[in-house]
C-alpha cells in the first residue's frame, strides 16, 4: 500500500472488520483522508457489514469462545511467520503477517450462516402470515356465500311464499317457509310454539308436488318465546313443493312423518 495507489478491497474488508493491527489501520485512516475512491468503498463495506450484522439477533459469545480464537490466532500467526522467512517469497513483496487472514473465511461463512438463518425465519414469519390471511379469506369467502343464498331466497321471484297456521290453539303457533325449488333453498321461521319433554323434537317437512314422499327438512326445538328457525337445510334441487308442514318426532328425526301434523301450508303454484 503506498501513498499513490488504492488500498487493495480485501485490506479495506479487514479495516472494515477491525482486523488490522494498529499500526496498519492508522495507514489506511491516513490514505482515506485524501483518496475519495478508497474512501467510498471502505464506506460500502462497513454499510454491507451493518446489514449483515442488523438482520439477525444478538446472542452472547459462549463461554471460553474468545479464548479459543486468540489461542488459534497465535497458533496461525506462528505458522504464517515461518511460511514468510522462506528463501522463495521475495522480501519487497512480504506483508507483515496478519493473524486474522485465517479467521477471514470462518468469518464469511458465519456471516453467511446468519443472514441465511435470518432469512429463513423471516420467510417462515411470512408464509405463516400469508397461511392465516389464505385462511381468512376462505372462511369470508364461504360466509358471503351463505349470506348471498340467503338473499336469493328472500327476493327470488320464482320462491314460494307459504303461511303455516294451526288451527283451535290459542295463541295459534304460525310459521313461514321460503322455498326456492331450483336450488333446493329453504328458509322457515315459526312462533308460538308449544315446548316439548325431552327426546322431542319438532321437524320440518317438504311434501314434493311428485307425489312422491315428504321430504325432511330439519329439525328444531323453540326457544322460551316459542320460536324456532330452519335456515338452508341440506335437500335436494328441482323438487317442486305441493305443500310443508311440520310434525313431532324423536329427537333424533324420523324417516316419515309422524301423526298429528301439528302446522301445515299449501304451496301456491308457479
Amino acid at each position: 500500500m503506498t501513498a499513490d495507489a488504492h488500498i487493495p478491497q480485501e485490506d479495506l474488508a479487514l479495516y472494515a472488520l477491525q482486523a488490522l493491527s494498529e499500526e496498519e489501520a492508522s495507514a489506511v485512516r491516513v490514505h482515506l483522508k485524501g483518496c475519495d475512491v478508497c474512501r467510498n468503498e471502505a464506506a460500502e463495506l462497513s454499510g454491507d457489514l451493518a446489514l449483515v450484522a442488523l438482520s439477525a439477533e444478538e446472542r452472547p459469545l459462549p463461554e471460553g469462545a474468545h479464548e479459543r480464537l486468540m489461542a488459534r490466532i497465535a497458533v496461525d500467526a506462528k505458522q504464517e511467520g515461518r511460511e514468510a522467512a522462506k528463501p522463495v517469497v521475495s522480501i519487497a513483496d512480504t506483508k507483515p503477517a496478519r493473524p486474522v487472514y485465517s479467521s477471514i473465511p470462518w468469518a464469511a461463512v458465519a456471516a453467511m450462516l446468519v443472514f441465511a438463518f435470518a432469512l429463513m425465519m423471516k420467510i417462515g414469519d411470512m408464509h405463516r402470515e400469508l397461511q392465516q390471511k389464505s385462511d381468512q379469506l376462505a372462511q369470508q369467502a364461504a360466509a358471503s356465500s351463505r349470506a348471498q343464498r340467503v338473499l336469493d331466497v328472500l327476493t327470488a321471484s320464482s320462491a314460494q311464499r307459504v303461511l303455516l297456521t294451526a288451527a283451535k290453539t290459542k295463541p295459534a303457533p304460525s310459521a313461514r317457509a321460503v322455498y326456492l325449488a331450483a336450488s333446493g333453498s329453504l328458509i322457515f321461521q315459526a312462533n308460538d310454539l308449544d315446548p316439548l319433554p325431552t327426546g322431542k323434537a319438532y321437524e320440518l317437512w317438504v311434501i314434493p308436488a311428485n307425489g312422491k314422499a315428504p321430504i325432511p327438512a330439519g329439525l328444531f326445538r323453540p326457544d322460551a318465546a316459542g320460536s324456532a328457525s330452519v335456515i338452508l337445510p341440506p335437500l335436494p334441487t328441482g323438487v317442486p313443493a305441493k305443500a310443508f308442514g311440520v310434525t313431532v318426532e324423536r329427537a333424533e328425526g324420523s324417516d316419515t312423518p309422524t301423526a298429528p301434523i301439528l302446522l301445515a301450508g299449501a304451496a301456491a303454484g308457479e
